[in-house]
């Protein structure tokens, strides 16, 4: 199934109304998932049809638009009493994406001060659609950082997806890879799948076929020998947290590479915007790790492999710690070796 002449996009905002590509069902079907309120908006991402922590971001602040609109008409008081609710079902719909946390900040310092409620409404409509531009801008930035890190004919591994399905528009991980290409490096990406929910498989392989960049699909425990063979030249993932020490929370399995990677001395790069940086958090230890349900690893797609009643872990990230990271690309440009002092003198920057 193509993508609109519009390219990807994993939100569009259309007079008042936002509609989220399914994710669950790429790359069969491409279908919408409309939201009319907050509630949903939380649902939509708890389940998946949004994901990737800054696209996370930008449906949340779209959520408390969504919610403002219904609302608009009540008393300030009901008005104010929906909008605490809203915040609050939307910050409990995954706990570790800091970028839903930190577009929710932004969306409560829109609406403050409150006035009346049309007249926050209004500012809240057009606090979401300033996000999401700005976070498409944002990823142009960090593509340009990171391409200059590319070499010619460079074959990229990538992780999860990274892509605009992830984000607003032209992506953090494989937005690298798109401003790699524009500037005719003519690189290549090897894709893993991805396990439990496939993301990799399902996502990151039909954005990249849209835009007719070779990609290469594998699976996850293929990596090693790949890299032992010299077909791998660099590793470049997304993230869903950053400590302030630099320490990465991602999908779970990317601490794997990172090992992988260090043990046969290629670049392992972290492609996210100063959103997903956490300051407030010392290291990774003190970062959330979501347990998802047991049936994404029993089965996929309404079929199961897994014996009935076998227990099931299923944390959904891991910590990457920072030493093994070779480099954080922002749109501040890049962070080598990232540690507490960088990532705080980027901040001050």
């Amino acid at each position: 199934m193509s993508a609109s002449s519009e390219g990807v996009q994993a939100l569009r905002w259309r007079n008042g109304r936002l509609e989220l590509i399914d994710q669950r069902v790429l790359p069969a079907h491409l279908e919408y998932h409309a939201c009319s309120s907050a509630a949903e908006v939380a649902e939509a991402i708890r389940a998946m049809v949004v994901r990737g922590a800054p696209a996370i971001g930008c449906a949340a602040a779209f959520g408390v638009a969504l919610e403002a609109k219904s609302k608009q008409h009540r008393t300030p008081a009901e008005f104010d009493a929906a909008m605490e609710a809203a915040f609050s079902t939307l910050a409990a719909s995954r706990p570790t994406a800091v970028n839903l946390f930190w577009a929710l900040g932004r969306m409560r310092a829109a609406l403050s001060p409150r006035g009346d409620p049309p007249s926050a409404a209004a500012r809240l409509a057009e606090a979401a659609v300033a996000l999401m531009k700005a976070d498409i801008e944002t990823n142009r930035a960090i593509g340009r950082a990171g391409a200059a890190l590319i070499a010619d004919g460079a074959r990229i591994l990538t992780y999860c997806n990274t892509g605009a399905l992830a984000t607003a528009g032209h992506g953090t991980a494989l937005g690298v890879v798109r401003s790699a290409r524009d500037a005719d490096k003519g690189v290549s990406v090897i894709a893993c799948e991805t396990r439990p929910y496939l993301q990799g498989a399902r996502l990151t392989a039909w954005e990249l076929m849209q835009e007719n960049i070779p990609v290469t699909l594998i699976t996850d425990n293929m990596v090693g020998h790949l890299m032992r063979l010299g077909r791998i030249d660099l590793v470049i993932v997304g993230a869903d947290r950053i400590a302030a020490n630099g320490d990465v929370a991602n999908k779970i399995g990317t601490y794997t590479l990172a090992l992988l990677a260090e043990r046969h001395r290629l670049p392992f790069y972290v492609a996210a915007p100063l959103s997903t940086i956490d300051i407030a958090t010392e290291d990774g230890g003190a970062i959330p790790i979501e347990e998802r349900s047991a049936a994404e690893v029993t089965g996929y797609g309404g079929m199961q492999w897994a014996p009935q009643g076998v227990a099931v872990a299923n944390p959904a990230f891991d910590i990457t710690p920072a030493e093994l990271v070779s480099g954080l690309i922002t749109e501040k440009g890049v962070v080598t070796r990232p540690d507490t002092v960088k990532i705080r003198a980027l901040f001050a920057a």
